[in-house]
């Protein structure tokens, strides 16, 4: 797919479908003012006919009409103008596309993100949340491309028979001004950086287990080294080395597999970055396939176990889009690859295990294994004396009973960080909420037998896994974001859905905004 930005009037432009959006019961837009006379007038005579109202998802598609519509045009629906928001905004985009697609159309000029919504009530927002996104031409414009990505998105590397392509190959946005076109391009660029990022995500998440294991996992960082050696390299940690360093939780987990556990360490130094910074470490939860171990998961929807590597996978699509940037950051990314299986030689519950950090583990559930893993991999990072360390993990399913596939769970143990993280979140769409790290949680992980349990009991289960992990944290600012929930979805539309790529690509973004606010002042 091609995407451009014009600042050249509509006139100049002799190919492409044009896409105008309209809110119900508003009239011509200011937008479809500017479109020919001729067809100015035939819109405003279907509006008033009553036969395009308007409402939200509804589509016209108008082909071209000697003297009456000398234009493609496809009409889209916007809804109750007081009620379009950032969701409603995404969702017209994509049914935007889907019909455009559908009809077998191949160019087409968006005016979607031309919509004037200046005058419009902000929808509800949150106390971080600063700017009413809508009235951003840049995000409107980095969010539709995200958005019509998602929708053409297909995983079909293993099947025999391909989709055939889609027709649709162009898609254009206007800017009124010649002084908003470096912007709107920059913003293009960043939505065309966070959507590869989000298709690497999806593209690894998506395979299957017998495939996708930590050796892959270590194959595909190496790939990406290759391909920005002059910013990337990669560092494996096998077994034999774990072992000697003491990461006897994280070696637990893996212990009943076949596979060997090897935990890729993927380092980006960006040009014209202080190469004197510390660096920002992002740790994913890697568990290219999760039994559950001993404590065996129920056979129901067992095959979705080969997402428990989604945290992994988020920190090799975030790397994709950072050197795709070339952002001037300093960003350690760590795939902790390992695969959780029952066999003689799994651990057990009841077993007690000396991590890393010294501190030892009861083990009551085989299945909180994720937790494991990431106590010694945030334990290994502290030699890389990080500015900040963020892991992302699909880490229970009671994240997903706290705020089901919308969000997701989000715990610090530093505010700033917590607040930077959840205003990047907003921005990007890729929204996430902050759960309590308290010490009347952090009680229910004691043990008679060792310094902690591995799980808390059945109440509060994302806000005790968040407390285990804050024990191996205290050396530096941390953040943890559970994406069970979001990180793919179920039933028919099964497969991953890349978050939370965007979110934490705007993030990074934001940081580079800091930092040359910072040396401004």
């Amino acid at each position: 797919m091609e995407f451009n930005v014009i600042e050249a009037s509509l006139e100049k432009q002799n190919s492409g479908c044009i896409v105008v959006g309209f809110f119900e019961s508003n009239g011509l837009s200011s937008v479809a003012k500017k479109l020919d006379p001729a067809s100015i007038d035939y819109i405003d005579t279907l509006l008033k006919s009553g036969e395009f109202e308007g409402k939200i998802g509804q589509t016209l598609l108008l082909h071209p009409v000697p003297s009456l519509l000398p234009r493609c045009l496809l009409l889209m629906g916007c809804g109750n103008a007081a009620e379009f928001d950032e969701h409603r905004y995404k969702q017209v985009i994509k049914k935007a596309i889907t019909t455009l697609k559908d009809n077998g159309l191949k160019e087409a000029i968006c005016l979607l993100t031309q919509l004037d919504v200046k005058s419009l009530s902000s929808c509800q927002k949150a106390p971080h949340q600063k700017t009413h996104h809508l009235n951003d031409i840049d995000w409107k414009i980095r969010q539709a491309v995200i958005s019509i990505q998602e929708m053409l998105y297909l995983f079909e590397p293993l099947k025999t028979k391909k989709t055939p392509p889609c027709k649709l190959d162009k898609i254009l946005f206007q800017v009124e001004k010649n002084s908003e076109l470096a912007n709107a391009k920059v913003a293009l660029q960043q939505g065309l950086a966070i959507t590869a990022g989000i298709k690497a995500t999806k593209d690894i998440a998506n395979l299957p287990p017998n495939i996708c294991n930590a050796k892959y996992l270590r194959t595909q960082a190496c790939e990406l080294a290759k391909k920005h050696s002059a910013n990337m390299t990669v560092e494996a940690i096998g077994e034999e080395k774990m072992a000697k360093l003491g990461m006897n939780a994280y070696l637990a987990v893996g212990q009943g597999s076949q596979n060997e556990s090897l935990m890729s360490i993927i380092e980006y130094k960006g040009n014209h970055s202080d190469q004197n910074a510390k660096p920002i470490v992002l740790v994913g939860k890697g568990v290219t396939f999760d039994s559950g171990g001993i404590s065996l998961k129920p056979g129901a929807s067992m095959d979705e176990m080969k997402y428990d590597m989604c945290g992994a996978a988020t920190v090799y699509g975030v790397m994709c889009a950072l050197a795709q940037l070339e952002l001037p950051l300093h960003v350690i990314g760590v795939l902790a690859g390992c695969e959780n299986m029952p066999s003689s030689k799994a651990y057990r519950p009841g077993d007690i295990i000396t991590t890393m950090s010294g501190q030892t583990v009861e083990v009551l559930n085989t299945d909180a294994e994720g937790r494991m893993v990431l106590c010694d991999a945030l334990t290994y990072v502290e030699r890389f004396d990080p500015e900040l360390v963020i892991d992302i993990a699909t880490l229970t399913g009671a994240c997903v009973i706290a705020l089901g596939n919308h969000i997701s769970g989000l715990m610090a143990n530093h505010d700033a960080l917590a607040e930077e993280l959840m205003t990047a979140s907003e921005q990007a769409g890729d929204r996430a909420w902050r759960l309590p790290l308290t010490d009347e949680y952090t009680k229910q992980l004691d043990s008679n037998f060792a310094d902690m349990a591995n799980i808390g009991g059945r109440t509060a289960g994302a806000i005790t896994a968040g407390c285990f992990l804050s024990r191996f944290t205290t050396k530096y600012h941390w953040a943890h974001l559970d994406i069970a929930g979001t990180a793919w979805r179920s039933g028919k539309e099964k497969g991953a859905t890349g978050r939370p790529v965007a979110l934490l690509t705007q993030f990074l973004l934001n940081r580079i905004a800091k930092q040359k606010n910072s040396t401004k002042h």
